[in-house]
């Protein structure tokens, strides 16, 4: 992607919380390949904030040696072309007066950019000493990293607190999972073809999965996790807005607020969820010591900084129903938990069988399937039947397979990318709206209170398992299984 006028804006951006994994690992990585993409003004600077005493080229050779360990595609000498636009700020993000030696680096005639990649609890000290230099002008932007509170009132507070000093069209909440090109592509294959939007209801669609796993445990973050949960880490945010993404009405244009508005539309017709309905149709895990990839690998209560008698979750599994006539009577399963079986994101469209079979089968009929796989390789692939090879006429499973990494040849980029180079562009569509955040907390608060109220145990499965027993069961009153049980 060159240059072009709709990124020739040149801006300064300031990243804080800079000497954390974030920002060395997945975010100056992803504004590397952009700039050497030439995909934004090359006059464009960067302010590291962090609070280690050191100068602007250790904290540069830190990154890069982060990048390289994070299996970062970066060349050094390019690196050292892109560091050049870096400037490491010693700061303590709490004290007002170091904003102010701050905004005399800044150009306040530029787009100011702000990311906070920072523990929500700094958020508001920040906030409000970049206002109290006038650092919240009418060209700054503000991103805010997840998590965004831990439940309904603290994320109210925060969004509350952030709109005294930036207006909502200022204010970037990102999910790096609606930055990936396979969850991109789920509304290009939706509403760019005729072939899939006209079976994308409840009259041909049996059910839907969504499914983000990951085969590591917390390792160091263990702190962090006991506060939060598989619940609120993926399921409030990530899952939530891809299921949105699918079962959302066509929006009428690609304006931000046009399909935001349609987002809004489906989180606000999911079925509340009563106390039995989450006895009945959630189920909470968390992983105890088993085997991943041949090694063996300790459970969740023996990792560091997590308290033995811990309940919190390392998976969750549940069944959702949306209220409107195109999806009323569909059920969809949401799935997220680490240290299972693989590392794996994908969306199951699983279609309605046939009314009358005429031909045999060989095995399990699988039926139609349709499977966008968003990571670890981004594919689609379409389940269907075919007559064997031979005298006979049975019907055996086969697929076609949309490889992108084979099917395009341009370089694909990452989701906090592609996300950051809308920041820069100051296109929101990718971003979630206020009331989309709070309209989400609204609808899982009730199984955080269940779960509270009633000291639910969090049932147990081997760490390189698919989960808990349960999660299947729960699938399978409805005759449905989880991808993997019938693939």
């Amino acid at each position: 992607m060159k240059l072009n006028s709709q990124n020739n804006n040149v801006f300064d951006m300031v990243l804080f919380g800079a000497t954390g994994d974030l920002v060395r690992r997945k975010l100056l990585p992803a504004l590397y390949n952009a700039f050497i993409d030439q995909s934004f003004n090359p006059e464009s600077r960067f302010f590291c904030i962090g609070r280690h005493d050191i100068d602007t080229k250790q904290f540069c050779d830190s990154a890069y040696e982060f990048a390289i360990e994070a299996k970062q595609n970066v060349d050094i000498n390019s690196w050292n072309e892109f560091s050049k636009h870096i400037t490491y700020v010693n700061m303590n993000v709490e004290q007002e007066s170091d904003y102010i030696t701050l905004k005399n680096q800044l150009d306040c005639n530029r787009d100011n950019i702000y990311y906070l990649s920072t523990a929500p609890s700094l958020f508001k000290p920040i906030i409000h000493n970049l206002a109290s230099v006038n650092l919240n002008h009418e060209k700054a932007r503000i991103v805010l990293e997840k998590p965004l509170g831990n439940d309904y009132d603290s994320s109210t507070d925060i969004n509350d607190y952030v709109a005294q000093y930036f207006s909502e069209n200022q204010i970037y909440r990102i999910d790096h999972f609606l930055g990936k090109e396979s969850v991109q592509n789920l509304m290009a294959i939706r509403f760019g073809n005729t072939l899939f939007e006209a079976l994308w209801r409840r009259q041909w669609v049996q059910s839907i999965q969504i499914t983000v796993a990951e085969d590591l445990g917390v390792g160091s973050r263990g702190a962090f996790y006991e506060k939060t949960g598989a619940l609120r880490d993926m399921l409030q945010n990530h899952l939530l807005q891809m299921l949105c993404i699918v079962a959302m009405e066509p929006p009428s244009s690609l304006d931000a607020d046009v399909i935001r508005d349609e987002k809004l539309k489906v989180l606000r017709s999911l079925k509340p969820l009563t106390e039995e309905d989450v006895f009945q149709n959630v189920t909470r895990g968390q992983y105890k010591s088993g085997s991943v990839g041949g090694e063996h690998v300790k459970g969740y209560l023996e990792e560091d900084n997590i308290n033995k008698n811990s309940l919190t979750e390392t998976f969750v599994a549940l069944k959702i129903e949306i209220q409107n006539w195109r999806w009323a009577g569909v059920p969809f399963y949401l799935r997220t938990g680490k240290r299972m079986e693989e590392k794996v994101a994908e969306i199951v469209i699983q279609f309605k069988d046939i009314p009358c079979k005429i031909f045999p089968t060989n095995g399990r009929n699988v039926g139609n399937r349709l499977i966008i796989r968003i990571q670890p390789e981004e594919t689609v692939q379409l389940f269907f039947s075919a007559k064997e090879p031979g005298d006979g006429n049975r019907l055996h499973p086969v697929y076609l397979d949309l490889d992108f990494n084979k099917m395009f040849t341009t370089r694909r980029t990452d989701g906090y990318e592609r996300l950051l180079l809308d920041v820069i562009r100051g296109n929101l569509s990718l971003f979630v709206r206020r009331d989309e955040q709070l309209e989400a907390w609204k609808w899982v608060m009730p199984i955080i209170e269940t779960w509270e109220n009633h000291k639910i145990i969090p049932k147990q499965y081997a760490a390189g398992s698919w989960g808990p027993a349960s999660s299947s069961a729960m699938l399978a009153r409805d005759g449905d299984y989880w991808h993997e049980e019938i693939s």
